[in-house]
């Protein structure tokens, strides 16, 4: 954090220029029941948390600066939180915890911004660097990062970090650290063309820390991405592709290489609304962590609610997948009204071995500041893991 109030301090002046600042208040709130019950584990967990954010946005001009900060209590903690124990419970990774999540100043000019600061980072998806929103805690960064659009339809997304702070909050230690050290290096150039965004990045892993995995997670991930909709009539499709190719980088003491593809199409008919999509994290030579790793993403966005291959085994993982579901704008009292299952057909990369398979649901809906939403996950193990169900009952409020 020093680094980042040096950075603060040496731009804050500039900003104190400017004639009128505006205030704005942040918060929000999140209650969230969540039980795991998974096979050969003495008992279930249970875990009623709830999460409060506060901060404010200050704006003068082209210059804003942003203080948040939060607090998780666990209400019913009942539960593995990963920190604590105990360990004959499932994992539920929602520590109690109290941290400033977000501490930057910003500068927005037409065509380029540059924020520095504590701040969370999201670029394209999620697959590779991601603000894990759905953890209690989230996750963000140490960073500075500049947004560059030189001409219309193309724009450049650039970030230095320092420091990735932990969904394990203040109490995190050993492998799940509060905060993981390093330098590392993301950049995102996109190009607006008539199939979609194509995009190519580069994102450098620095995991400086020996105790997390020895520096084994630390790695180089070089890509392609497109990503596009189109309307037809009232129907909408929409796709994405990717490839990516990740080697070893800086104090990774493995020497590997591994290959990631994801191909993934929908169709919305207004209505009723279909998906599919194939995703492979290739594997190298069957050592762990040998294999394609994606350690500062949003996981819990891919490969089942489940959250089994959050680290990817040495085998690689395919993640056959397809979706069903029904949307309403608006249904009684209620707005954007969501039903949806979702299944996985989990195998190896290598030899194609089957992991298991696994149904996900979902039904959500909106009404003014507040959301509310039910989830089920039930994966079946197929000689990996072990058979796992998980419920969630949420609501959200945000100011």
């Amino acid at each position: 954090m020093a680094r980042t109030l040096l950075l603060l301090a040496a731009l804050a002046p500039a900003a104190a220029h400017a004639q009128a600042i505006t205030l704005a208040p942040l918060g929000e709130a999140r209650l969230r029941y969540e039980s795991v019950e998974q096979d050969g584990l003495d008992a279930a967990s249970d875990a009623l948390t709830l999460r409060i954010r506060a901060g404010v946005e200050a704006k003068a001009g082209r210059w804003s600066a942003l203080v948040e900060s939060q607090g998780n209590l666990a209400i019913v903690d009942d539960y593995d939180d990963g920190l604590h124990g105990p360990a004959t419970q499932p994992l539920i990774a929602d520590p109690d915890n109290i941290a400033l999540t977000r501490a930057q100043l910003r500068y927005a000019a037409p065509g380029f911004a540059i924020t520095a600061g504590r701040q969370r980072l999201g670029f394209d998806d999620e697959r590779f660097v991601g603000g894990v929103g759905f953890r209690q805690n989230g996750q963000s960064f140490d960073a500075l990062r500049a947004e560059i659009t030189p001409v219309a339809g193309v724009k450049a997304d650039l970030a230095y970090v320092w420091s990735v702070r932990t969904i394990w909050g203040i109490d995190g230690a050993g492998a799940r650290q509060q905060a993981v050290s390093g330098d590392n290096l993301f950049a995102n150039i996109g190009v607006a063309t008539p199939a979609g965004t194509l995009s190519t990045f580069a994102y450098l892993v620095d995991q400086d820390e020996a105790a997390v995995q020895g520096f084994r997670l630390s790695s180089q991930s070089y890509g392609v991405r497109l990503a596009g909709a189109r309307p037809l009539g009232k129907t909408k499709l929409s796709w994405q592709f990717s490839y990516a190719r990740q080697s070893d980088w800086h104090r990774n003491p493995n020497d590997y290489a591994a290959d990631y593809w994801l191909a993934d199409a929908g169709v919305d008919f207004g209505g009723p609304q279909l998906g599919a999509g194939y995703e492979i994290l290739g594997a190298s030579d069957g050592a762990a962590f040998t294999s394609f790793q994606t350690p500062l993403a949003t996981g819990f966005k891919f490969q089942g609610w489940a959250d089994k291959f959050l680290t990817t085994p040495p085998d690689g993982v395919r993640d056959l997948y397809a979706s069903a579901g029904w949307r309403w704008k608006a249904l009684g009292p209620f707005d954007a009204v969501t039903l949806q299952a979702v299944y996985h057909d989990f195998r190896s990369d290598r030899a194609s071995r089957p992991y298991g398979d696994e149904i996900d649901l979902v039904a959500s809906a909106k009404r003014g500041k507040l959301a509310a939403s039910a989830r089920y996950a039930r994966y079946r193990a197929d000689g990996f893991a072990t058979d796992t169900d998980k419920i969630w009952l949420q609501l959200d409020w945000t100011l």
